[in-house]
């Protein structure tokens, strides 16, 4: 039991205050490695005990200095028979209190699907984050973790978990990893690591709150609707980056380029690709919103019958808000998917701009070729926070296992995952939306209160796409007062930006405040 083993295992107090590990790579030299690394982690079996190494810790948020117990473990998913089918890993912050006090318990989990909690656990919300950079690639290593200036350990405990068959969770017994590889498994694994945390740890009476990036947000609003239907009420969702429906993403759709209108207005206007720019980014994406919502919406929708003169006056519109040519764009039948938008907008510099984060731009191979050959912002940051992970877990933490952990899984999730849901109250199964679901939470508990926060230059994930979804809940006039959006000049991982990062916290902290105050 997890509650059992923090008091047979030595509680080692690691000082994490400002400094204390500016560059781990160079203050540790001789830390020692991952246990795994050597290992072909295809013939590792997971155990189904389950195993807690806990550490002590101290962060300064402020003037005030937190201590804290970190517990790398794993929790244990049973079946109905009450078989052991998986083991999820989790990182726990959990900082000291007074015997009465009640804090709130957040779980937090990237998306992917495929993709570890790596980011979200060294953004800057734990006490530790990876000195990224903000628009240009980072140098190989050493890299540096740093103490977070941003966290929210202030105001919530955290614990983040990994998807089944990333990071050091696996599949146990019988079970095949592939059966938690689909949007109703992956959220019922989620739902029981949830129950499992709470009944270890004894914080069933806490506040809880869930926290999800990217597809992490599809999962978060599906996780609250089925512990909701539990008896495990959430008082707070999180949404990162979210994506609420990906039936759209890639479907050529009028809604699809409507979505993405604004996130390309708001790349040309970072890239200076647009014609007597405003100074206020925040004025031209107004502008591009209504156009979206407008004109072009209406021209798309008339489809081959769109006569030549409104064609064209369409065409140099867009031209303003996407920096790309009337030619191009009538070539293209005013419909220009993300990648090739991001090959095309810098074609005469040579350069494409970042798909997680447009800001970056990547070195072109061909300048001839239709889209990018890699995303220029994920080679930039991925090894950073690989590196980082490595040696915090491993290292700083000292976690021992005979797994390697996984940051990334795509090779053999993404093409396995079945994106098949039906939502709650929906006739038919849909391709991973949750709106429904969403929606249905948020009118059984009135008390719910939802955030979505989102990158402006995020071409993974259009903050304008978020936008509608949440916008198209069918809410009771009473509930749209709890649900709230916020903005950055940053892109899909907000908070490797310096200033959004510190936005980020702000605007998080004071959710939980206002979600805490509440009857």
């Amino acid at each position: 039991m997890a509650r059992t083993s923090v008091w047979m295992h030595a509680l080692v107090w690691i000082s994490l205050g400002p400094g204390a590990f500016a560059d781990p790579l160079t203050n540790h030299p001789d830390a020692a490695p991952n246990p795994g690394s050597a290992t072909d982690v295809d013939t590792v079996v997971a155990s189904p005990r389950e195993e807690t190494q806990p550490r002590r810790g101290s962060v300064v948020l402020g003037t005030r200095s937190i201590a804290y117990t970190v517990t790398p473990g794993t929790l244990t998913i049973r079946d109905a028979n009450d078989a052991a089918v998986g083991s999820m890993f989790y990182v726990a912050y959990v900082v000291d209190r007074k015997a009465d006090e009640v804090r709130p318990v957040t779980f937090a989990f990237n998306g992917g699907p495929g993709s570890s909690t790596m980011w979200l656990h060294l953004g800057g919300l734990g006490p530790f984050r990876v000195d990224a950079p903000t628009d240009r690639s980072l140098p190989p290593a050493p890299y540096r973790i740093v103490p977070s200036e941003a966290s929210i350990l202030d105001k919530t405990d955290l614990v983040f978990l990994d998807a089944i068959g990333t990071g050091l969770s696996r599949s146990l017994g019988k079970a095949k990893a592939s059966d938690f590889w689909s949007v109703d498994a992956d959220i019922d694994s989620f739902a029981k690591a949830v129950r499992r945390y709470l009944d270890l740890n004894n914080r069933w009476n806490s506040p809880k709150f869930l926290m999800g990036e990217s597809y992490g947000a599809i999962r978060a609003s599906g996780l609250a609707h089925v512990l909701q239907e539990q008896g495990v009420q959430t008082n707070g969702v999180l949404l990162i980056s979210a994506i609420l429906n990906m039936s759209v993403r890639g479907s050529r759709s009028d809604q699809e380029f409507v979505e993405y209108l604004p996130t390309l207005a708001a790349v040309a206007w970072y890239h200076k690709r647009v014609p007597d720019p405003p100074a206020n980014l925040e004025v031209f994406l107004k502008e591009a919103r209504e156009f979206a919502l407008g004109p072009y919406l209406e021209a798309l929708a008339q489809g081959d019958d769109l006569p030549a003169p409104e064609r064209d006056h369409v065409a140099g519109q867009l031209s303003r808000f996407t920096g790309l040519s009337t030619t191009f764009l009538i070539q293209s039948h005013l419909r220009v998917p993300e990648d090739r938008y991001r090959q095309e907008l810098l074609r005469g510099r040579d350069r494409s701009v970042g798909r997680i984060d447009a800001r970056f731009a990547g070195i072109g191979g061909d300048a001839t070729a239709g889209t990018p050959d890699y995303d220029a912002a994920e080679t930039s940051i991925r090894s950073a926070f690989i590196a980082a992970l490595n040696t915090y877990l491993f290292g700083t933490l000292g976690y021992k296992t005979s797994l390697k952990y996984r940051p990334e899984y795509y090779e053999a999730i993404s093409d396995a995952w079945d994106f098949r849901h039906r939502q709650v109250g929906a006739e038919d199964v849909t391709v991973a939306t949750v709106n429904l679901d969403l929606a249905s939470v948020m009118r059984q508990n009135p008390h719910l209160r939802v955030m979505e926060l989102h990158g402006y230059y995020d071409m993974a994930a259009p903050f304008f796409g978020a936008e509608f979804d949440l916008k198209h809940l069918e809410l009771d006039p009473t509930l749209r007062g709890n649900l709230s959006i916020a903005q950055y000049e940053s892109g899909h991982m907000i908070y490797i930006q310096p200033e959004a990062r510190q936005l980020l916290s702000r605007d998080l902290k004071r959710f939980y405040d206002e979600v805490l105050r509440r009857p």
